[in-house]
């Protein structure tokens, strides 16, 4: 057993010999690669280098997306923290444009489920509706209640 054993890695030492001595009694005209192995390796580089590319497109397209995204709320941000404090009545319909964004203010009567307006109360739930469109044409709007004072009868 343990001849047999043996005799297995001197066959393949004796193997790999046969091998190196063919591959260095190789004559010049026969060094080097074949053209099919030239076009494979070419043609899995041209591959590689395309996958390459088209990640780094994406990734530029998502990057440039998100950021005029977060500029069009960074504008709607500006347009709702600069409104008016006092009477509100004035901002309906009022509209204008902040680093190249047009914004739209839009107020309507507040409609919730089950909540009522007192008639004594001094003040008035309203719907504040802010609409930003960049210069792409993208919109990004959002809706806010703010109390208003009630008018004086």
């Amino acid at each position: 057993m343990t001849a047999r054993i043996a005799a297995v890695p001197q066959a393949f030492t004796a193997a790999l010999a046969r091998a190196y001595r063919r591959c260095v009694t190789r004559s010049p005209a026969r060094a080097g690669f074949t053209l099919i192995e030239v076009v494979v390796a070419l043609a899995l580089v041209a591959f590689s280098l395309t996958a390459i590319g088209a990640v780094v497109t994406t990734s530029a397209r998502g990057t440039r997306s998100i950021e005029q995204h977060l500029a069009l709320i960074e504008t709607a941000r500006i347009v709702a923290a600069t409104l008016p404090k006092g009477d509100q009545s004035a901002l309906d319909g009022l509209s204008e444009e902040i680093l190249g964004h047009r914004w739209r203010i839009g107020l309507s009567p507040f409609m919730g489920s089950g909540i009522y307006s007192t008639p004594d109360s001094p003040w008035i739930p309203v719907t504040v509706v802010v609409q930003v469109r960049s210069p792409s044409g993208a919109v990004f709007g959002f809706e806010t209640v703010r109390p208003q004072r009630r008018a004086t009868q």
